[in-house]
């Protein structure tokens, strides 16, 4: 992951106020946020179109890295994933954030605001973009995933 990144993000109406908080961190550590979506006119929005805006912004190149903000972010994270090239992670404790990057590689954080706090989330993103990918094994495995996604290997 570059020093500082290009990020894509979006949420549904419950994440708005964390969102320009996250978009005020990032802009002050110098990250270029790239595609913003938050809904800011007050309306219930639906996440699934938004999430598919994000992951497809960074499976073409257009951003590094997606941040999705969300109710539960359970949903979220299942849209994202329906993406190619996507690996979304449900940030909920520094536990899952240290896996989702380390492990996993995970392009994109999805953080439910019904889960954590906004300081514990700003806490976990911070952790999230300071985690390095480990590469080794988890290099393969996401290889495998790679295959699954195309198709490859099936039975």
């Amino acid at each position: 992951m570059p020093d500082l990144a290009r990020i894509a993000i979006a949420g549904d109406h419950h994440g708005v106020r964390l969102i320009d908080r996250i978009v005020g961190v990032l802009s002050a550590r110098g990250h270029h946020v790239v595609l913003d979506l938050a809904p800011r006119g007050g309306t219930t929005v639906d996440y699934p179109p938004l999430c598919a805006a994000v992951a497809r912004a960074v499976a073409r190149g257009d951003a590094d890295l997606g941040i999705i903000v969300g109710g539960s972010g359970q949903g979220e994270v299942i849209a994202c994933n329906k993406v190619r090239a996507i690996r979304a992670g449900l940030a909920y404790s520094e536990f899952s954030v240290d896996i989702s990057r380390g492990n996993n590689d995970a392009n994109v954080m999805v953080i439910g605001t019904k889960v954590v706090d906004d300081e514990t989330a700003l806490t976990l993103l911070d952790r999230w973009l300071a985690t390095p990918f480990k590469g080794g094994v988890h290099a393969e495995r996401i290889a495998q995933i790679a295959r699954i996604e195309s198709g490859l290997g099936e039975e």
